[in-house]
């Protein structure tokens, strides 16, 4: 993608003082809050300690939910949890069914399969679980807008409680006690679906007498699912995921330490990243593929020779994913490539795993800078996934092209849809049309954020790990971005079979370590770094461990050739850094 923007925010030098004076920080450190919206100490402080919670209790209608299920436990009725097929659904069930049992309930699940079920509660699961005999059913991961299946699960004599955080239809809800943040006012209203069950462990604890600290056992899948989810890592989720991570690295679950084992990920170097791209996709691809049963087991188990086996599966499983994935995505290119250029994309194939096409779209939406929809046909019907752009309202546009749908659902970000292969040309021509409509063309252009100008003699690691306590990074809380102006690379050698450079960055008289991961073929980016002219660089500062050896490490995001217009910026506390918008002329991301 040519013609990146780097966007800067306000920051203003007084604020960047007040900031290091009231919390001693770097002057860096200082700019990344003031450019976050942390202007003010007591907020960044707040920010920084990562120490929001609230009490269940601020679940409107709790009190209900409660009640209900402490009946059902006094009268030993056969309690369902019902979930979903990714992390959070099977991570929110792992948490409900956990702390049901440690109450006495006779609390089973069912989790759907994705290509025969599809997302979320239906009437034929309805029908199978009344036979097996269930009379509490609890949602969790979806359920909000099932309202046709509820009634057929109250019409069967059965209660319901729905916990959800989905969009939902404010005129159309279900007929059952809801738990759902949005909905029922609670302070932090971007808890995935584990948050929310969590919360709703704790409450039933606390009324039946137990206390609360055994709930806590369950952080590392609350940390686990909010990662995984791309829920903004703000607020009460950054305080459960920071804890989470803790509770992670030394787990007792002998799934949990299986599958970090089988995934090479050191417990003692956990982060959101080896959570991210080591045991969520591992988690997934039983769901993606398969069934999530497999997913639930490892959690649940207390046998460790079986959650090995199980551990195992999952990451064969997740293997084949990646290779499904990558012969959807070579086929998904083939078919842009032979399409004029459109401002969103509808693409459909025989053949496609419904499993994966959603991270296909993902992939697409990250090289094209444009909303994409992959459908995959079987027969004469498709289930698709899109993925979006930041600007562009998915839900918007779906419900504005909803003639062409048999039905779709989702948020703005990511949504469903299920269609018949006789509308996917005239959904595609109106998704396009849609988005041409409300897309400018500067939306189009990737946006490269900044969060702090700093010179070469900054960047060390000290600061490196002082960047750390901004952690975890992810939805919301994107990891730090620093533009270095006027350096300059030397001894620019290729490593990972040439897909990758490392370098030294020389940068106002400083010299450090760099790396650029996937360029390693990029001609116009590398001419950038071996030339003799100063180039705008944009970077993660990393506290890089290797053999025993700890140092700074930069990694390149973007570069562009120098402009002058950074140097009005300087580096002194007394020069204001103003909002900027500057046009690049190359970035990493394609």
């Amino acid at each position: 993608m040519d013609g990146a923007k780097l966007q800067l925010n306000p920051c203003l030098s007084a604020e960047v003082t007040r900031l290091r004076q009231a919390l001693g920080v770097s002057p860096v450190t200082a700019q990344v809050l003031v450019r976050r919206g942390f202007s003010d100490p007591a907020g960044a402080h707040v920010f920084l300690s990562a120490d929001e919670l609230h009490d269940p209790s601020a679940f409107g209608g709790l009190d209900q939910i409660v009640e209900m299920v402490l009946i059902h436990l006094s009268a030993g009725s056969q309690i369902t949890v019902h979930g979903d097929y990714d992390v959070d659904g099977v991570c929110s069930t792992a948490v409900l069914v956990r702390a049901l049992r440690r109450l006495g309930a006779a609390a089973d699940w069912y989790l759907p399969d994705r290509l025969s079920d599809g997302y979320g509660l239906n009437a034929d699961t309805v029908t199978r679980l009344a036979a097996r005999g269930t009379r509490l059913l609890i949602t969790v991961d979806c359920g909000i807008t099932a309202v046709a299946a509820v009634a057929s699960a109250r019409a069967a004599g059965m209660d319901v409680i729905v916990t959800d955080h989905h969009a939902w239809d404010p005129g159309e809800l279900p007929d059952a006690l809801i738990m759902h943040p949005r909905i029922c006012g609670y302070p932090c209203p971007d808890l995935c679906a584990t948050g929310v069950v969590y919360k709703l462990a704790q409450a039933l604890a606390a009324a039946a007498g137990r206390g609360v600290r055994e709930t806590e056992e369950d952080l590392d899948l609350v940390a686990l699912a909010t990662i995984a989810d791309s829920v903004p890592l703000l607020g009460e989720n950054r305080t459960l995921t920071r804890a989470g991570l803790r509770a992670l690295a030394r787990t007792p679950k002998p799934g949990l330490r299986a599958l970090m084992a089988r995934a090479h990920v050191d417990p003692s170097r956990l982060d959101e990243r080896a959570v991210a791209f080591g045991l969520a996709p591992r988690i997934n691809a039983a769901g993606r593929l398969y069934r999530a049963d497999a997913a639930l087991e490892l959690i649940l188990t207390q046998d460790s020779v079986r959650a090995a086996e199980i551990a195992e599966e999952l990451d064969r499983a997740n293997s084949e994913r990646r290779d499904t994935e990558t012969r959807v995505l070579f086929e998904a290119e083939a078919q842009v490539a032979e399409l004029p250029q459109r401002s969103a994309y509808v693409l459909a194939g025989d053949g496609w795993h419904a499993g994966v096409i959603g991270i296909v779209a993902s992939r697409l939406v990250e090289r094209h800078q444009r909303p994409f929809l992959l459908v995959a046909m079987d027969g004469d019907v498709g289930k698709g996934s899109a993925r979006s752009i930041g600007p562009f309202d998915l839900i918007a546009a779906l419900d504005a092209c909803s003639t062409h749908l048999r039905r779709h659902g989702g948020h703005r970000a990511a949504a469903g849809v299920e269609i018949d292969r006789g509308e996917i040309e005239g959904f595609a021509a109106a998704f396009d049309a849609y988005a041409a409509r409300t897309l400018t063309a500067e939306d189009l252009l990737p946006v490269v954020p900044v969060d702090a100008v700093v010179a070469g003699g900054q960047l060390s690691l000290d600061l490196a790990e002082e960047l750390r306590s901004l952690a975890p990074f992810g939805q919301g809380n994107r990891p730090v971005s620093l533009l270095v102006p006027g350096a300059r690379a030397a001894d620019v050698r290729t490593m990972g079979e040439g897909r990758h450079l490392r370098f030294t960055l020389n940068a106002h008289g400083a010299r450090m370590n760099a790396v650029a991961f996937g360029i390693g073929g990029k001609a116009a980016i590398r001419r950038l770094l071996v030339g003799d002219d100063a180039f705008d660089g944009v970077f993660r500062l990393e506290v890089n461990e290797w053999k025993g050896m700890t140092e700074a490490r930069l990694n390149l995001v973007h570069v562009q050739a120098a402009d002058p217009a950074f140097d009005a910026f300087g580096f002194s506390e007394s020069v204001p850094y103003p909002v900027r918008d500057v046009r690049g002329r190359h970035t990493l991301a394609g």
